[in-house]
């Protein structure tokens, strides 16, 4: 995303969004990463849950993650 990801409206909402509940983050790292959540079910069942970062700050839902971990089936030995 570069320089485009900060020209961006939804990028500025979450970042106010995340200052006005006292998240302040740091400057290390990389910081032009944008990340996902996986959740993998155990043998055969593949992935359940994908959530790729479409712009900075953009968050999974915390019940769609959960509703994914309880469709885990364990495997057999």
């Amino acid at each position: 995303m570069m320089m485009s990801g900060f020209f961006r409206f939804g990028v500025w909402q979450n970042f106010y969004r995340a200052w006005k509940s006292g998240y302040s983050g740091n400057l290390e790292g990389e910081g032009f990463t944008l990340g996902g959540v996986y959740v993998i079910g155990a043998g055969r069942q593949g992935v359940l849950l994908e959530h790729r970062e479409k712009e900075f700050g953009d968050k999974v839902s915390l019940p769609s993650v959960l509703e994914a971990a309880e469709k885990i089936k364990p495997q057999a030995l």
